[in-house]
């Protein structure tokens, strides 16, 4: 291999690297706590994401998974409107 294919080879490594970890950061941009309420039960789980709504949905999700009992009160769980969000500050 030549020289200049070997610089070649490398470069596109660093750019790879660099795409992989701009893309991870992307992912957790938003960090929210939120406490759902579902069946006189309570429970408060935290979540990143790559924008509000998807961070929200993820520590609903959460929540619902803890409080609901099977698939069907899961999902019912997750039509229920937060009790609280809150964002949480990065360390």
């Amino acid at each position: 291999m030549s020289r200049r294919m070997k610089w070649l080879v490398a470069l596109g490594g660093v750019l790879l690297i660099g795409v992989l970890l701009y893309s991870t950061l992307q992912q957790t941009r938003y960090h929210y706590e939120v406490c759902v309420t579902f069946q006189g039960r309570s429970h408060c789980a935290t979540a990143e994401g790559q924008t509000h709504d998807q961070a929200v949905r993820s520590a609903q999700e959460i929540d619902c998974t803890m409080l609901a009992s099977g698939r069907d009160e899961n999902m019912v769980c997750l039509t229920v409107t937060p009790t609280s969000v809150r964002a949480v500050s990065e360390k």
